[in-house]
């Protein structure tokens, strides 16, 4: 569905869940996805964000993210050039479940009186601000082959999506990884040292600079090939455990702990508003070299 055609229909009583879009105007301007398929299927993913709705209570929606995220994948099974095309999300929000935009990225009431209303970016954004496309793309980004672990600790925390979901360098699987395992290992917790790594990490190098210091193997096509198959038989999501991912291959281990070690020395030495020996704000991160921090997480510690 073109964005032009959907914000049309995103008139403030939609936003702020007043009334729901007019579905038939939107089937009647939306185009065919191509071949039928069961990955298709609209009634399963409007099964899969009903339970959604329904596991998570007001107050704790944002938690529903790292549910609904690698489920999300395995039910939508996509290569990623098909998950690229804005206009298959916007059709997701505005004609599949517009409800649970709503549900899940109603603001707080404006100052002045007015309603609570969805950003319109949560039905016709980016990849990572779109309501359903950041949670496929972040399932999608931070899987490790078909393991959705890694992704489950991402989506916990919203300034992963939020912030380092728009860096170029989450491309790197590697990289993707580090970022999970320094959350893994209580390295970085909250908001602010997330949003620290995310800002030293962008600066201190670039995906190529990253691949020469941690190669990643291509993945294995014909797994992503398989598991886009295997939508015409597979069972619906499980809901109570995760789903198998694509086959695709794995992170080479030695590649993830380079980065791993990499981010942690970066993380060491960029300010963090609110820790007690955080730099001053006024020694910015990039004054780190991302070749120093390798060198240094290279040392054995009784040099140190």
């Amino acid at each position: 569905m073109p964005e032009t055609v959907a914000l049309k229909y995103l008139t403030r009583s939609v936003l702020s869940g007043q009334e729901a879009p007019p579905r038939i105007a939107l089937l009647r301007a939306a185009s065919p996805m191509g071949e039928p398929s069961a990955r298709w299927s609209a009634y399963a993913l409007c099964e899969l964000v009903d339970e959604a709705m329904s596991r998570f209570p007001e107050g704790s929606r944002a938690a529903a993210d790292a549910w609904l995220a690698p489920r999300l994948h395995a039910t939508l099974r996509m290569t990623r050039a098909e998950a690229s095309d804005p206009e298959l999300w916007i059709y997701v929000a505005m004609v599949v479940a517009p409800d649970y935009v709503v549900w899940r990225h109603l603001g707080g009431a404006g100052s002045s009186g007015e309603p609570a209303m969805v950003a319109t970016g949560r039905f016709t954004g980016p990849h990572y601000t779109q309501a359903f496309a950041r949670l496929w793309w972040a399932a999608e980004l931070f899987r490790d082959g078909d393991d959705y672990r890694p992704a489950v600790t991402a989506c916990r925390n919203q300034d992963v999506l939020n912030t380092v979901m728009r860096l170029d360098l989450i491309d790197h699987r590697p990289s993707a990884r580090a970022v999970v395992r320094l959350l893994d290992q209580g390295t970085i917790r909250t908001g602010r040292e997330v949003n620290a790594l995310a800002k030293a990490i962008n600066t201190a190098g670039t995906t190529l600079l990253y691949d020469v210091l941690a190669p990643d193997e291509l993945p294995e096509q014909e797994g992503v090939r398989e598991w886009i198959r295997d939508a015409e038989t597979a069972p619906p999501a499980p809901w109570k455990a995760l789903p198998d991912g694509p086959k695709d291959g794995r992170i080479p281990e030695a590649s993830v702990d380079t980065m791993t070690g990499c981010f942690a020395g970066l993380f060491e030495k960029a300010p963090v508003r609110g820790r007690a020996d955080s730099p001053s704000p006024g020694v910015p991160a990039q004054g780190v070299s991302l070749h120093k921090a390798y060198a240094e997480s290279s040392e054995p510690r009784s040099a140190r």
